[in-house]
This record gives structure tokens, C-alpha cells and sequence, in this order.
């Protein structure tokens, strides 16, 4: 009776096992592909109503605009950053444009439109088109803002404004210029112009470091849309590894960013996005976000 019955109980152990490692196994399988779907869906970053799941940040404004209550110094010049999540001259809207709903940033104040998660890992699209409003300091020059990645630390840490950052330029003929900005450091195939002494993005030239004290890539070729219409403006992104895509074309490649902390190299493969506010009207709309785990061929 004794011996039966320890048969029969390790009989039971074992199915009970054996069932436990198939659910284990089912469950492990499911959260694969739950994973594996999460990579190929778009993550909407804009849902067309407000700015829901971003946050605002603006530097002092120039001493052209007026904003009531604000202090000025003994020149008119304003004394203290407007600062985070207060946008006293609309700067940061929601509107329809051409019967769509887009964000519209002004321009009148530098700064910054920021998403309140990090992302890693990631192919970015949105889409934008140029205003027709253009203010202080940069009333004369090219409308100009910007789509500013993996961003860390403190709004304001570069210029008074951006947070540190890898920058893909959103500026009139200059789209998919890469930037580095604060202390971040990268390598990009490229060559100097020895005419406009600019340093240019080329396939297969040598790898140079782009840093604080060279800290402009221009893009290979102009892919930007005339003034008036919409452009699609992609990024794509995985182990600190970037392509930047205008309109379907490739026209610049970084890689292996990273920042100095402390004196160290650290490498820089995650953080928020920033959209900037630079002094020119701007729209941007449809803004979408992709996890993936490797770059397509297409843009290697």
C-alpha cells in the first residue's frame, strides 16, 4: 500500500511538472511574439487632439515680444526663462491644417516641445511643412527647428534652451544635417569642403568625430519638398547607430554616440524627443514611432 501509493504520488509530481514546463514554455513563446508584434507596430505620438504625453520648455523670450508679469532688466532684455509647461504666447498649439490636425509651433520664443517617455531603439516618421510667420533673431535667416533625439538630462544644458541631444536638422535646404549637441560625440563618414569649410556627410570617405568643438555634419544631398508642402522626415535608430531619412532618401549616417560624463565616454542609445521652437512657424503632424532591433538594409 505504501510503495503504491509513492508510486502513484510521484506519478502525479512528475505530470505536474511536465505540465508546468509546457505552460512555462507557452508563455515564454507568447511573450515572444507579443514582443515581436510590439516591433512592427506604430506607436502614435500625437493623437491629434493636445499635447498630451508631451511637455513644453521655453527659454526668455526676446525683447520684441510682451509678455505681461515678466521681468525685464534696465535694457528690456527679460531676465528669467519662461520654463516648463507655461506657454503664455501660444507658442505650442494643436490646429487644423489643411483639414488635418498638426502641432504648430510658432517660433516666437526658443524652445522646446518634449515627450515625456524615453525611446530606444526606434524607427521615428512624421511629417512637416514650413509657416509663414518668422520672428527674432532669426527674422532674416532660414526658418529653421529641428528634431532632437536620445535627449538627457536638463532643458537648457545647450544654448540656454536644448536638452543634451543627437540633432536632426529641420531647417530650409538643410534637412537631415546632423548636429551634436552639449557633450555628445559621434563618428560619420565625411569630408571637408575646403570652399565653405564645412564638412560634408560622404559613404565610404573617412570617419570623423563630430563633438562639441566640431559639431556640424551637413547632409550628403537636399531632399526637402519647395516651402508650402509637407515633408516626410524619418529616423532611424538602434545601439547608438543613426540614419536620417528626407523624404525617402537617405542623406545621413552616425554613428556610435555617446556623451562625456565626468570626463568618461558614455555610450548614449536612449532618451526623449525634442521638436524645437527656433524662431520660424512650423508644422508638424502624424508623428510615429516604431520599435525596432536592427536597421532595415535600405538605409544601411
Amino acid at each position: 500500500m505504501k510503495a503504491s501509493f509513492g508510486l502513484t504520488l510521484l506519478s502525479v509530481i512528475i505530470v505536474c511538472a511536465l505540465f508546468y514546463s509546457c505552460t512555462q514554455k507557452d508563455d515564454m513563446e507568447s511573450d515572444s511574439e507579443a514582443l515581436a508584434e510590439a516591433e512592427n507596430t506604430w506607436i502614435t505620438l500625437f493623437n491629434g487632439e493636445d499635447l498630451s504625453g508631451w511637455y513644453t520648455w521655453q527659454k526668455q523670450p526676446e525683447p520684441t515680444s510682451d509678455v505681461p508679469g515678466m521681468a525685464r532688466d534696465g535694457e528690456g532684455n527679460y531676465i528669467d526663462p519662461i520654463g516648463k509647461n507655461i506657454d503664455p504666447l501660444n507658442v505650442f498649439t494643436v490646429v487644423e491644417e489643411e483639414g488635418e490636425p498638426a502641432i504648430r509651433i510658432s517660433g516666437e520664443v526658443f524652445g522646446i516641445l518634449v515627450t515625456e517617455n524615453e525611446y530606444e531603439n526606434f524607427h521615428l516618421k512624421l511629417q512637416f511643412k514650413w509657416g509663414d510667420e518668422k520672428f527674432p533673431p532669426r527674422v532674416d535667416k532660414k526658418m529653421d527647428s529641428g528634431i532632437l533625439y536620445h535627449s538627457i538630462g536638463l532643458e537648457g544644458a545647450w544654448g540656454g534652451v536644448w536638452m543634451k541631444s543627437l540633432e536632426c536638422q529641420v531647417q530650409e535646404s538643410d534637412c537631415g544635417d546632423y548636429i551634436s549637441v552639449d557633450t555628445v560625440m559621434v563618428e560619420i563618414a565625411a569630408i571637408k569642403n575646403e570652399e565653405d569649410g564645412r564638412y560634408y556627410h560622404k559613404p565610404g570617405a573617412e570617419m570623423l568625430t563630430f563633438d562639441p568643438g566640431r559639431s556640424y555634419c551637413n547632409k550628403e544631398a537636399d531632399f526637402e519638398n519647395p516651402k508650402g508642402e509637407w515633408n516626410t522626415m524619418e529616423i532611424y535608430t538602434v545601439d547608438g547607430n543613426s540614419v536620417h531619412v528626407v523624404n525617402g532618401n537617405v542623406n545621413n549616417r552616425v554613428f556610435n554616440a555617446r556623451y562625456l560624463e565626468n570626463g568618461q565616454e558614455t555610450p548614449l542609445l536612449k532618451g526623449k524627443i525634442q521638436l524645437q521652437s527656433e524662431g520660424a512657424e512650423i508644422f508638424y503632424r502624424n508623428i510615429q514611432l516604431m520599435p525596432i532591433d536592427s536597421l532595415p538594409e535600405e538605409v544601411k
